[in-house]
C-alpha cells in the first residue's frame, strides 16, 4: 500500500513538472473606473467559463477590504497570503478549492501592505507567487476599482488588463480615466474592454465603440473589445443567492454571454501574445518594490 501511494506520487511530481515546463501560464489584472460596476462578479463567472473550456484557472482576490469574491461564491477562506508569509506557509496552504474546480487565494489584507513587507517578507511572498507558474493556465488578479499606487504597479506588471464598465457616465470617465493614467506610464499595455449590465448587445457595441474611439483619437490607444454582459435579473438573484450565475443559471442570457466572451478570448490572439506569466509578473513588480 505505501509503495503504491509513494509511485502516486511520484507521478503527480513528475506531471506536475511536466505541466511547469510546458504550460504556458497568463496573468491577467481585471480592474473598473469605480466600485459597483459588477467587476468581482465577472471575475468570479469568467474564471468558472474559462474552466468550463478546459483552462486551469488560478482567481487571486486582492480587492482586499471588499472580500467581493468570496461573497459571491458563499466561501470563507481560512487562510490568505498575509497568513501565508507571517506563518511562513505555502502558497497550496492558501489555496481555497471552490465550485466547479475553481482555485482562489485571498489576499487577506491591503496590497499596499503586501507591497509594503520587509525585504525577507516580500522576497518569500514573491517566491510562493512564482510557484504558480505553470501551474495555471491563466492567473486572474480581481484588483480594487479605480488606480492605487498599489494597483497600478499590479496592472503595470500583468500580461494584460480586462477593463469593467457599465454604460453610466461616470463609469465610461472613470474607466477612460484608468486607461489614460495607465497608457501613460506604458503604451505597449493590451487592454481588453467588457461592457456589463447592458441592455441589448447594439447597445454593448455602440457603447464600446464610442470609448474604443475616444481612446483611440486622444491617446493613440488601441484597446480590444471583449464583449458584453446584459443586465440579467439572473445576476442580481444569484448575488443573493452567494452562487455564481453561470452555475446557478446555466441557461441564463448572462451565462450564454459569457460563455460567447470566453469564446471569443479563447479562439482569438490570448494565445499568441508573448506572456511572461507569473515569473514575468514577479519581474516587473519586483522592479516598483524596494527589496
Amino acid at each position: 500500500m505505501k509503495q503504491d501511494q509513494a509511485q502516486k506520487l511520484r507521478e503527480l511530481y513528475q506531471r506536475f513538472n511536466h505541466d511547469q515546463q510546458t504550460r504556458t501560464t497568463k496573468v491577467i489584472s481585471i480592474t473598473s473606473g469605480k466600485g459597483g460596476v459588477g467587476k468581482s462578479n465577472f471575475a468570479l463567472n469568467f474564471a468558472l467559463s474559462l474552466i468550463e473550456s478546459g483552462q486551469k484557472v488560478v482567481l487571486i482576490d486582492l480587492d482586499i477590504g471588499m472580500a467581493n469574491l468570496e461573497i459571491l461564491v458563499g466561501m470563507n477562506p481560512k487562510h490568505n497570503l498575509i497568513d501565508m508569509v507571517e506563518g511562513g506557509k505555502s502558497i497550496w496552504d492558501v489555496m481555497e478549492k471552490g465550485p466547479n474546480g475553481l482555485e482562489l487565494i485571498s489576499g487577506g489584507s491591503s496590497f499596499n501592505e503586501m507591497l509594503d513587507l520587509s525585504a525577507d517578507d516580500t522576497n518569500y511572498l514573491f517566491s510562493e507567487l512564482e510557484k504558480l507558474q505553470g501551474y495555471a493556465d491563466i492567473i486572474l488578479f480581481d484588483t480594487g476599482a479605480g488606480l492605487s499606487r498599489e494597483s497600478q504597479r499590479c496592472h503595470l506588471a500583468a500580461d494584460e488588463i480586462i477593463l469593467v464598465t457599465t454604460p453610466e457616465p461616470t463609469a465610461m470617465t472613470d474607466a477612460y480615466s484608468v486607461i489614460k493614467i495607465l497608457h501613460h506610464q506604458d503604451a505597449n499595455l493590451h487592454v481588453r474592454l467588457v461592457v456589463n449590465r447592458v441592455a441589448s448587445s447594439k447597445e454593448g457595441m455602440e457603447i464600446a465603440g464610442r470609448f474604443r474611439t475616444v481612446t483611440k483619437q486622444f491617446l493613440e490607444k488601441e484597446i480590444d473589445i471583449l464583449g458584453f454582459i446584459p443586465n440579467d435579473s439572473h445576476v442580481f438573484q444569484s448575488v443573493l443567492e452567494q452562487t455564481p450565475f453561470l452555475l446557478n443559471y446555466p441557461k441564463s442570457q448572462a451565462a450564454k454571454w459569457m460563455k460567447d466572451i470566453v469564446k471569443i478570448y479563447l479562439n482569438g490572439d490570448a494565445k499568441s501574445n508573448n506572456s511572461t506569466g507569473m515569473k514575468g509578473f514577479i519581474r516587473k513588480i519586483s522592479g516598483f518594490v524596494k527589496i
